[in-house]
């Protein structure tokens, strides 16, 4: 962080850092009444009169924060008048701004607590590297080294692999039809879930080089609970685990939906229908834009002014004929909802039928498959009308007299004799 200045800058930024250089030491001896506590890091960042002091925690593996260690890191931190507490590991939180430990609030109050996974650190790494470049030849050298490193399966930089102890009951639970409220497992099992939406947005974010981010609501964003809250009745009432990721320059967020009772996976992105046209026209534009999509993908319409479910047709039928979503010819076409469905995995861990890397594979998939190649609809700007052309006059009409427009006459005398030319009947 300290070598690699734009690396640096990018991990502290949203945590409140003055934009200065940063300062980063290791093992840092402090004492809290009669203990000696030596804290894995602590950076400082420094510009002007303004100072920023951060205490780190690391752990790599499958080791899990300690909440009491972390506790005596805050109240270190609050008698030094420090910003705040990092803590590094393999815990993905379930949310932005949500720790994944428990500690008490109180401790909160003059410190924050910020947590970073090692897969937000390779994901801001790989950022920082390939898409937003780093000046210095030798800074990108050193980066590009902490990126391989972190890659390597023994660095003890994990990637989440694992969906918790009370994956495999709960899932027997929702099959059989048992589970209720107060199970012990919901939680944690939604949390995880959470997390592995999460892990999938920065997966996917590194491999397109933009910020991918869970789809949450203000309140949601706001109150976490109301998340988890959400999370659980859906998975008790109907066995439903669901949540969306938001993707830069996409129509709309990717929805995802695990049907544990189904054994299934959908993933959906809903498209507006153009506003003009026939509504065989309007389906041809979509059609268009899927012309490399599976033929399994399922098409869903809705028209205006209509209740309950529009027509659905795979897409196999939908190329053959538009018309199968067109269901009343008069009610014009409102929205497209592509969807496609893929067997969920069942195993709590990585690997061949796991449920993460069946989850990860549906999303990267729909995503390549579909998502990428939706626009969303725009009208053709007004043209200017083209002048009228006149048409070639003949001398006889330049004059406005009515004689004039009337053509050339032969004037005749009173005898009845014609007149000469220019003489006066």
């Amino acid at each position: 962080m300290s070598a690699v200045k734009e690396f640096g800058r990018a991990l502290v930024q949203p945590l409140g850092a003055p934009a200065g250089a940063l300062q980063t030491f290791i093992e840092v001896p402090f004492s809290l009444g009669e203990r000696r506590l030596y804290p894995d890091g602590l950076i400082r960042c420094a510009r002007g009169q303004r100072s920023w002091t951060a205490l780190v925690e690391v752990k790599t593996g499958t080791n899990e924060l300690q909440r009491d260690q972390l506790e005596a890191y805050l109240e270190i931190a609050r008698s030094q008048g420090y910003d705040c507490v990092i803590t590094i590991s393999n815990e993905i939180s379930p949310a932005a701004g949500v720790h994944p430990t428990t500690v008490d609030k109180r401790l909160l109050k003059k410190v924050a607590l910020h947590h970073w996974s090692w897969s937000q650190v390779l994901h801001e790494a790989v950022m920082q590297k390939e898409h937003r470049g780093v000046a210095d030849p030798d800074q990108a050298w050193i980066l590009g080294e902490l990126i391989r490193y972190l890659e390597h399966p023994r660095s003890g930089a994990l990637e989440l692999d694992d969906m918790g102890p009370g994956w495999v009951p709960l899932r027997e639970a929702v099959t059989a039809g048992t589970l209720r409220a107060s199970d012990k497992a919901l939680p944690q099992v939604t949390a995880r879930f959470d997390a592995l939406l999460r892990f999938a947005s920065l997966r996917l974010g590194r491999n397109l080089g933009t910020d991918v981010t869970p789809a949450l609501s203000r309140r949601e964003l706001s109150d976490p609970g109301l998340r988890a809250q959400a999370l659980s009745s859906s998975l008790v009432s109907s066995g439903v685990l669901d949540g969306a990721i938001r993707i830069p320059g996409t129509v709309a967020p990717l929805t995802i939906e695990v049907d544990l009772r189904s054994g299934r996976i959908t993933c959906a992105v809903e498209v507006e229908a153009p506003k003009e046209g026939r509504q065989t026209t309007r389906v041809n534009w979509l059609v268009r834009q899927l012309k490399s999509a599976p033929e399994d993908v399922r098409v869903e319409a809705s028209s205006v002014r209509s209740r309950g479910p529009g027509a659905v047709a795979l897409l196999r039928a939908v190329r053959e004929d538009p018309s199968v979503l067109v269901e009343d010819p008069q009610r014009d076409l409102k929205a497209f909802r592509i969807a496609r469905t893929s067997p969920m995995g069942s195993k709590r861990g990585r690997g061949r039928g796991s449920f993460i890397d069946s989850v990860l594979a549906a999303v990267e998939d729909f995503y390549g498959d579909v998502v990428q190649h939706l626009k969303a609809w725009s009208a053709a700007p007004p043209r200017l009308r083209e002048p009228v052309e006149e048409l070639p006059t003949h001398s006889a009409l330049d004059s406005n007299a009515l004689s004039s427009q009337d053509g050339a006459e032969v004037a005749v005398d009173g005898a009845g004799d014609l007149a000469a030319p220019g003489q006066t009947v």
